[in-house]
Formats: C-alpha cells, structure tokens, sequence
C-alpha cells in the first residue's frame, strides 16, 4: 500500500512526466498485444521457428541507424512533434497486419515489422532523452526507477492480457487494439509541453566546460581538431568525442551498453528454452517466467532509492550479482526456483538500469542529451540482435543449462573488468563522479 502511494505521490508531483509515462504505458501494452498476436500468427502459417527469428531480427536492426537519428532530430524539431508523429504513423502501419492471412501474404508482416520498428528507434531516445527536462533534479533516479515499473507493469499486463485477447478473440482484435492504444497515447502526448532547452549560448558554456575538464586530464589531442565554431554552430561529432574523452563515467557506460547486450541476448533466447525444452512448461511456463520478470522490475522501484549516492557502485554489483543468478539458474531443476531466479534477476536488472540511466542524464549537457542517447540505444540494439542470432546458433550444438552458466560467467567478468577500468583511468588522473 505505502509502494503504491510513493508511486502515485511522485507522478502527482511531477505532472509533465505523468502523461509520458501513461503514455509508455499505453504504448507498451499495446506493443506487447500486437507482438504476440503478430508471432502467434506467423507459427500458424508457417510453424517455422526461422520465420519467427527472422522478423525479431528485422525489429532490431533499425535501431542501428535510426536511434541516432532521432536524437539528431531532437537538435532540430520539437520532442512532443517527434513522438506524435511517430505514433501516429504507426496506427495506419500496425492495421497493416489485418491483411495478412496467407504465406503470400507474409511479405507485408515483415515490411511491417521493420517499418514499426523504425519509428520505435525514432521515438525511445526522443522520449528517454526528454525525461530530464520535466523533472526536477532530486526526482530522477525515482522517476527512472517509475520507467522500470512501466516496464515490469508492460510485460505482466500486455504479455498476459494479450494472450488471452489473441487467443479468444483472434489475432485481428489485438491489432486494432495496439493501434487505439498508438492513438490513445498520441492524444497524451498532444498535451506534454517541454520546458524550452538551452539555447546555443548555454550550450556553448557547456561545452566549454568539457574542453577545460578534459585539458585539465591531460586527454585532449589537438585542439585545432576539436570543437569548431561558425556562427555559433558546434561541430557534434567533435563535441560528443571530446565529451566522452573526458567523462570515465561516460566511457564505461559505452562499454557497459557494447558488453551487456551479448550476455542479455542469450538471456532472451533462453527464457522460451528454459520454460518449454528444459522444464518442459510448454508455453503457459514462457508466460509464468516473462510475469516473473514484470514483478521483479516493478518491485525494483522500491530497491534503487538505496543507491542515491552510489549509482556506479550500483550498477557494477547489480551486474555482478546478475551474472551469480544467471550461473544458479542454469542448475535449477523445479520450475517455481527457476520462476523465483528470474523475478531476482529483473529486479537487480531494474536497479542497475535506473542507476545508469541516471548517471547517462547526469553526465550528458542536454543539448546533445538526445543523440547520446540515440548512439547508446544503437549500440545496445544492434550487439542485442547479433547476440540473439548468434545464441540460436550456439544453441544447434551447446546444451541451453551450459550456455546459461556460460552468460553467468559473462556478467561476472563485465563487472571485474568494468570495476577495473574505473579504477585504472581513476589512477590516471581523471576524476570519476557519482
């Protein structure tokens, strides 16, 4: 009861945030309608596992190009114009899937597909990016920790009710449903007003703290290569290079966001194996073990409020303690262990992620905060996709209990390695904040 009220407490006081967050919630319920209803119908035309992999893999591959880009956009268009443009596209897109009947009609499923997932890379770093700018400063590790409850609440609610909506009405009535959902949150986001960001003269000011933070560490190169001015205009790939030379935080988070995805692409392609080859659950254990995540990452919203003053502590015992439940759950033999393993491993996934996503907000100058956050969704996105199609591979001649162990192991030595490089670069004289 006291969870719930802090919950409601914090989105009463921060009301921008408030119709975001409803908006994400809408979004993401729907999106989980659509997913399941869209894979359901591809195993009943063609029952390959192949077809299936293939359009998860379409869905990954544009965040690779299009995630930057909408954190470009952000330097040039307004936020709330990006995000309700991109929804709305995707309700003509997502009524698309009501033609697909046939084999020869799967060409359209796939195009479909691709084009959703374009303009979710154009909208996840818009929105996330923007998150700092409608809260207060005091509120955001709590507000980043609301984002794992959203997601937590996505999975349990859109994963089950979803299921059971495809399943006794037809996949057709999720369809029309994540599209009223895309409407219902682009009437949401109508209403969201940023706060008007920096102009190029306070950004300028920030960026030349940057210079003077790096010049001070003695890491910056020539500075005839660095940040070039014409009428006030900043050369960005020039400011994001000397920006992250100079932030050891920023550094590890590119390593944390380049390494972590391997291990948490295995991760995604066991949790089906586990509950229907493993256990032998069939696909109601696939559902028992995704709603063991969603309550894991709700329940983490209580746990991260502890690590206020240790965000990058956090996230390094986080993901070593994930990787010592990874190596546990590759020995569980009764399926409500393994069931209890993953809500543990979610719940220290949420507070790891709202610990880094806190440092990402803290650390980036919010004129390039959108493009950051574009380049670090790109390079999750696409060491996901290549992880998840290299497990399946892996998975023709590993046995899933070995290669669990194995993704352990991998978080295990990320953690080490990460802590190591922190500490080296600490000795080398650049200073590590939070």
């Amino acid at each position: 009861m006291l969870f719930r009220f802090s919950i409601l407490s914090l989105l009463q006081k921060e009301s921008g945030y408030r119709r975001i967050f409803i908006a994400g919630m809408v979004n993401g319920i729907g999106d989980r309608f659509s997913q399941i209803a869209m894979l359901s119908l591809i195993l009943s035309i063609t029952g390959s596992g192949l077809a299936v992999g293939l359009v998860l893999g379409l869905r990954v591959l544009p965040f690779l190009v299009l995630a930057p880009a909408g954190g470009l956009l952000t330097m040039h268009f307004s936020r709330r114009t990006i995000m309700l443009i991109t929804n709305l596209l995707r309700i003509p897109l997502v009524l698309s899937y009501l033609f697909v009947n046939h084999a020869d009609d799967l060409w359209i499923l796939y195009t479909v597909s691709t084009l959703l997932a374009c303009a979710e890379a154009l909208y996840s770093p818009v929105r996330k990016s923007g998150i700092p700018l409608l809260v207060q400063p005091g509120n955001l590790l709590q507000i980043n920790g609301l984002e794992q409850v959203m997601n937590g609440t996505v999975l349990i609610a859109g994963a089950l009710i979803g299921g059971i909506t495809s399943s006794m009405m037809g996949p057709q009535a999720a369809f029309i449903t994540n599209a009223l959902c895309f409407l219902a949150a682009a009437i949401v986001i109508r209403k969201v007003s940023f706060p008007a960001e920096r102009d190029a003269e306070s950004g300028e000011i920030s960026i030349e703290n940057v210079e003077s933070s790096a010049s001070t560490a003695s890491v910056t190169s020539d500075h005839t290569s660095g940040i070039t001015r014409d009428q006030g205009t900043v050369h960005v790939s020039s400011v994001i290079w000397r920006l992250v030379r100079s932030s050891v935080v920023l550094q590890m988070i590119i390593l944390f966001e380049l390494w972590v995805p391997v291990i948490n692409g295995i991760d995604n392609v066991l949790i089906s194996v586990y509950a229907i080859e493993v256990f032998g659950l069939g696909d109601w254990g696939v559902g028992m073990f995704y709603a063991a995540l969603g309550t894991g990452l709700v329940l983490s919203n209580w746990c991260s409020r502890y690590f206020q003053r240790w965000l990058l502590p956090g996230v390094l015992i986080c993901l070593l303690v994930e990787g010592g439940l990874l190596m546990l759950l590759s020995t569980a033999t009764q399926p409500l262990l393994a069931s209890l393993i993953y809500a543990l491993l979610a719940l220290m996934s949420g507070v790891g992620n709202t610990c880094l996503d806190t440092l990402l907000m803290r650390e980036t100058p919010e004129k390039y905060r959108g493009l950051i956050f574009g380049l670090v969704t790109a390079c999750s996105s696409c060491m996901l996709g290549l992880s998840m199609f290299g497990t399946g591979l892996l998975l023709e001649v590993v046995e899933p209990r070995t290669l669990g162990f194995a993704g352990g192991m991998g978080f295990a030595a990320i953690a080490v390695l990460l802590t190591w490089y922190g500490g080296l670069r600490a000795r080398g004289g650049l200073n590590i904040r939070s």
